[in-house]
């Protein structure tokens, strides 16, 4: 470690800092000071703000920085940890949770928080483990991710589970889909794959780090967060009824079968599609046309 005291930075989902999940948050910190850690932890009241806190502190070289929420919260810390070699623990306390599943962390706050407390010592920190991250380009964006981008039918899902506040969990995006399955129709998509032109008609185009999405839906089951590539997964056209046959398939991941279903590991895409807005991480990134690329080991996490 980088001092006598090891220094911890502990985020809390500020969407949650005044509620029962700000509670956990509170307790995550209390326990690293039981452990003799000097903690900071960062409770603000909106994303922006605890954005420029967190910019703040990291500038003082922590030791490790604690995320207590879910994907969205990840997904904004991740975006300055990128390239610092500063580790990454996660307390998963969100509605989907992927990044945390993807990792094989506990989705029990105790377990997670004391497998945690474990790995951060200096001879895990001296293994380590380190993971891919996507980076994401296009006009006036550059942004890393850690779950998947999604440009179709499933960004669509994802703007209206954002606006949603019931119900949790799996079961928001299951309604946010039934919800959206009314507006299905296909899209044409224009495509530069590894450097090979592609155009297809689909209803889903997805370019995935990390194997769910949703809350545990698997939709590129075999992804993996360390091999250095990234996961197209492409749902050509299909109608209602083929989407509802379709769907359930995904929660087991038997849907890779499916001759509508094209899964292609790839190192860079860019995608295009008219009157379609990208999301990452459940977040909105911006409008398509927009470039997509592996970042190989590019993120040290404690897990």
């Amino acid at each position: 470690m980088s001092s006598a005291v090891p220094h911890v930075v502990v985020v809390i989902n500020p969407v949650s800092a005044t509620g029962k999940r700000g509670a956990i948050g509170s307790r995550v910190a209390d326990a690293f000071k039981a452990r003799g850690f000097a903690v900071t932890a960062l409770l603000e009241q909106d994303a922006a703000s605890l954005a420029t806190a967190l910019a703040r502190v990291l500038s003082t070289r922590p030791d490790a920085v604690i995320a207590v929420g879910g994907d969205g919260l990840v997904h904004l810390v991740v975006e300055q940890l990128v390239g610092t070699e500063i580790p990454l623990g996660l307390i998963p306390t969100g509605t989907g949770n992927d990044f945390a599943r993807g990792l094989g962390v506990s989705l029990h706050v105790d377990e997670a928080l004391r497998a945690t407390l474990r790995r951060l010592s200096t001879e895990a920190l001296a293994r380590g483990r380190t993971v891919d991250t996507g980076l994401i380009l296009g006009q006036g964006v550059s942004q890393p991710f850690v779950g998947a981008l999604s440009a179709g039918f499933d960004a669509a899902v994802n703007k209206l589970t954002n606006r949603m506040v019931w119900p949790r969990g799996r079961a928001r995006y299951i309604l946010a889909v039934l919800i959206e399955l009314v507006r299905l129709r296909s899209r044409k998509y224009r495509m530069l794959v590894d450097g090979d032109e592609l155009e297809t008609s689909g209803i889903l185009v997805s370019i995935a780090n990390n194997s769910s999405f949703g809350g545990g839906i698997k939709i590129v089951p075999d992804a993996r967060l360390d091999d250095g590539f990234l996961d197209l997964f492409i749902v050509s056209k299909i109608s209602r009824i083929q989407f509802l046959l379709f769907f359930p398939r995904v929660f087991r991941g038997t849907h890779t079968s499916i001759p509508e279903v094209t899964i292609r590991r790839v190192t860079e895409v860019t995608v295009e599609c008219e009157g379609v807005t990208g999301f990452a991480d459940g977040e909105e990134v911006g409008a398509l046309p927009l470039t997509v690329r592996v970042v190989p080991k590019s993120l040290r996490v404690l897990a």
